[in-house]
């Protein structure tokens, strides 16, 4: 009796997920974590905005915790998408770079964004070591990718300046999610 190629594997070998239907699933999993947030990121109902069941959704990742990389690494990509069609080609002054971003970031099309960077924070903040690590990834990407985008005097002026729009930009976000947008405008 001749098997077919997949029930020919070795024992025990890792099972060859097809990389498009997974690509799929994450883009439904992140819409639905966009809109409702990492809160409703049980496994349920991640199964049930994938369009498949908890069991199947285990087939395509590890554990819950490879999902939810997963999702945040798409919901970083999207973002570092939407702020490059935003961002001036050339790098420009800190205090120029800091009134773009605000002007961008709390504007209503990237919120869910900045609602789920609050909640990896505030999990961050309660002791889930997960959610640390994932947060300093993404806060340490951001300076960068701030850091790349700013004129200033020197290398190590460039640090400073670029600690300083990271500090500036989170602390804006945090005014925003409390309602304080008015003290944000006074800032700028």
């Amino acid at each position: 009796m001749r098997l077919r190629g997949w029930l020919r594997r070795p024992y025990g070998a890792p099972v060859k997920k097809p990389d498009s239907r997974r690509q799929e699933i994450i883009q439904r999993l992140t819409e639905h974590v966009l809109a409702e947030g990492l809160s409703a990121a049980s496994l349920r109902p991640l199964a049930k905005a994938a369009g498949t069941s908890d069991r199947m959704l285990l087939y395509y990742f590890a554990d819950k915790a490879e999902i939810i990389t997963a999702i945040l690494e798409e919901i970083s990509a999207r973002l570092v998408t939407k702020l490059g069609e935003r961002t001036a080609s050339v790098p420009v002054p800190v205090e120029t770079l800091r009134a773009n971003l605000a002007a961008m970031l709390f504007v209503d099309e990237l919120w869910p964004y900045m609602r789920i960077w609050l909640e990896v924070a505030s999990r961050a903040a309660m002791g889930d070591s997960f959610f640390r690590a994932v947060g300093e990834q993404i806060g340490r990407g951001f300076y960068e990718w701030g850091k790349a985008q700013l004129l200033s005097e020197s290398e190590e002026q460039r640090d400073v300046d670029a600690a300083r729009l990271l500090v500036t930009i989170e602390g804006m976000l945090l005014l925003k999610s409390l309602g304080l947008d008015d003290i944000n405008a006074r800032a700028l």
